[in-house]
């Protein structure tokens, strides 16, 4: 185990299963990372009350109040993350697009995960659009966060087979299960150097 692992904030907008997967991984003794934040846009996030029952800080900072300013929402964001002694920022369905402030403030220090094969499918909708292209295969990629949405460089990929007869729904929740494999390793590696 390393002497000092690195602090990581996860932020969320809804459940946190990406979160619940990135901290049950850091009780590995040796695991390069600790979820020493949990952040969310929404004060409502289910995976809030998840962080707060297996004891790692919370805040909630709502985006409402800063209205269109979303630079203004993202410089509160930071400012926290920054108090909190963050090294490392994962996004875990944090449901917002990011200003250039932001992620230039955390450039390289910043992942994010997204429910497709990157390149193809950035944005939303991933699984219908995988499917109705006919592709045989789906997955989930890792990637830091650049000012383009879903284009920064790819940390590492998961590769899931689209089986005849899948929705939609149930692409999604064979890929969120892989999801919850890779999101873990690829921060350890990304942490490790």
């Amino acid at each position: 185990m390393t002497a000092s692992r690195a602090k990581v904030a996860v932020l969320i907008s809804g459940r946190g299963s990406n979160m619940t997967a990135l901290v049950e991984a850091a009780r590995a003794a040796d695991c390069p990372y600790e979820v020493a934040l949990v952040l969310s846009n929404k004060a409502e996030a289910e995976g809030l009350t998840l962080a707060a029952e297996a004891g790692i800080a919370t805040l909630a900072i709502p985006s409402k109040p800063y209205g269109a300013d979303r630079e203004a929402h993202e410089r509160a964001v930071d400012a926290a993350l920054r108090e909190a002694g963050i090294e490392v920022v994962a996004l875990a369905g944090y449901m917002r697009i990011l200003t250039p402030f932001l992620v230039e403030a955390w450039a390289g220090r910043m992942i994010n995960i997204h429910p497709s094969l990157l390149p193809k499918y950035p944005g939303l909708d991933t699984h219908r659009r995988a499917i109705e292209a006919g592709d045989a295969e789906a997955g989930c990629t890792v990637h830091l966060v650049t000012v383009g949405v879903d284009e920064g460089p790819i940390v590492d990929q998961a590769r899931v087979p689209i089986e005849a007869g899948d929705t939609p729904e149930t692409l999604a929740a064979r890929v969120l299960i892989a999801e919850h494999q890779l999101y873990p390793a690829a921060l350890a590696k990304l942490v490790a150097g």
